[in-house]
């Protein structure tokens, strides 16, 4: 009762401050315009014979409207930022739409488009700046141990462990793993990080004893098995989530829907093409505006690499684009003169597993190029292959041509797609990572890409890379 009280109090808060937010956002609009009409929040929705009171009220009705048919006034955790404001531009468009209808329909004449114009920008923006100061208060009381929930693992396989590693990596989400549930796997086949604290008949037993008020399926027992679980979380009241059966295998999204009262989930990649186009259209137009924004860190970085060491500026290295296409890759030189050609040399030296080739200390960079790669500098140049449609901006790594040579066919999926300045590779370990995981993390973002997957992964590398882990 007392959290069902809370849940309440939230939610009207969080419906005052959109009205607020809109309130604010009118009164601005008409301010800033110097409208010919009576100014004010009481003549706008107190005062009836306000000759656009219907107006600014049907803004209001509207936009809280379609805020509360979007969710936007619960705060779902698993969801990132990206998808709470395009959720706020969503609704704002069909009250935009809505209201247009609506004072035609009613014929209500001499509204100033320029304030209209104006009183949608603003309600955006303030509608849009709260939420993600919201979401930050959250994330970071969540991050403390506020309102943290205890779950548990249904099966300790590679998409259970998987699933356990990327809630590691959100406390936002505000969940502890108090461990899995399998029948065949055993703690000490966990390497120590997780442990396994019981059979999947003991559901019941452990939702109780740990307090869990979330169950996470990761593997598809038989229909018996799954059903006794079923019912023994109705019966401790914990929700149940199910990782769909291949996720990691299948291509595109997954879509919910009834066919009747039958939920399905489909498996697809229909209008791959056209969100392509749409991530085609970012990369350039992100491209252009970073060549103008770095060009003076590119005179300078060209500076100090003359005065390192003697050799040009850039380094153009041969990698298989998209189709397996030749491309020359841009990069600042961050290695002496005729580094390629000592390659052999140090082949016994290589620190890497797979056919990459790397060494921690690598004798062939240069002072400077040590600096440049730990925070990936030397990287930076790769922008103009993205201008030129070589590259994208998020994407698998490009390998020297002789490392791709030495791929199996499972492997040159990567080559499906235009490979990438940045990517899950980066974000996950860079460097660090064995070579399989590399591949299967690659072939994951191939499999699952979304518009929204990439500017999560643009978001995630600045941490990475300022920290300077894995690279090297």
């Amino acid at each position: 009762m007392i959290i069902k009280s809370i849940y309440i109090l939230v939610r009207a808060f969080y419906v005052l401050v959109d009205v607020l937010g809109v309130c604010g956002a009118i009164l601005l609009a008409c301010m800033l315009r110097r409208a010919a009409f009576p100014v004010g929040l009481r003549e706008f929705f107190l005062d009836t014979s306000h000759p656009f009171y219907l107006v600014f009220m049907s803004w209001l009705v509207a936009v809280l409207f379609f805020n509360s048919l979007n969710k936007l006034y619960e705060t779902h955790r698993e969801f990132v930022e990206h998808h709470e404001i395009s959720q706020v531009m969503k609704s704002i468009a069909w009250a935009v739409v809505l209201v247009l209808v609506f004072v035609y329909s009613i014929k209500i004449e001499g509204f100033p488009r320029s304030v209209f114009i104006l009183m949608v920008v603003l309600t955006t923006v303030f509608l849009t700046m709260w939420r993600i100061v919201k979401r930050w208060c959250v994330d970071m009381l969540v991050a403390n141990g506020y309102n943290n929930s205890n779950v548990v693992i249904v099966g300790a396989g590679k998409v259970g462990r998987m699933l356990a590693s990327e809630i590691e990596r959100r406390p936002r989400l505000g969940f502890r793993i108090v461990g899995f549930l399998d029948d065949m796997k055993t703690t000490a086949d966990l390497d120590g990080r997780y442990k396994v604290i019981g059979r999947l008949s003991d559901l019941g037993a452990v939702v109780a004893r740990n307090f869990v008020t979330k169950v996470f399926i990761t593997i598809h027992p038989e229909g018996n098995v799954f059903h006794e679980m079923l019912e023994a979380a109705r019966e401790h009241k914990v929700a149940v989530r199910v990782v769909p059966q291949a996720f990691d295998k299948a291509s595109g999204e997954f879509f919910k829907y009834n066919i009747g009262f039958v939920p399905v989930i489909e498996y697809c990649d229909v209008g791959q093409n056209r969100r392509q186009f749409g991530k085609r259209v970012f990369d350039m137009i992100v491209s252009f505006l970073g060549i103008i924004v770095l060009a003076p860190v590119f005179v300078v970085i060209a500076v100090l690499i003359k005065f390192d060491s003697p050799g040009p500026v850039f380094y153009f290295a041969d990698r298989y684009g998209c189709g397996g296409r030749l491309f020359k890759m841009w990069k600042f030189r961050s290695m002496v003169v005729g580094a390629d050609k000592k390659r052999e040399e140090l082949k016994s030296k290589n620190e890497v597993d797979g056919p990459i080739f790397k060494i921690k200390q690598d004798p062939r960079v240069t002072h400077l190029g040590r600096f440049l790669r730990k925070y990936s500098f030397d990287e930076l140049p790769q922008i103009f292959n993205v201008l030129a449609g070589q590259m994208s901006l998020v994407g698998p790594r490009p390998f020297i041509v002789a490392e791709v040579d030495q791929e199996d066919l499972k492997q040159l999926k990567r080559l499906q797609v235009r490979p990438g300045i940045t990517g899950l590779w980066q974000v996950k370990g860079r460097n660090d990572l064995p070579f399989e995981q590399l591949i299967k993390w690659d072939t994951w973002y191939i499999n699952n890409w979304s518009f929204t997957l990439d500017l999560e992964i643009l978001f995630e590398t600045i941490p990475v890379v300022l920290k300077g882990k894995g690279a090297y």
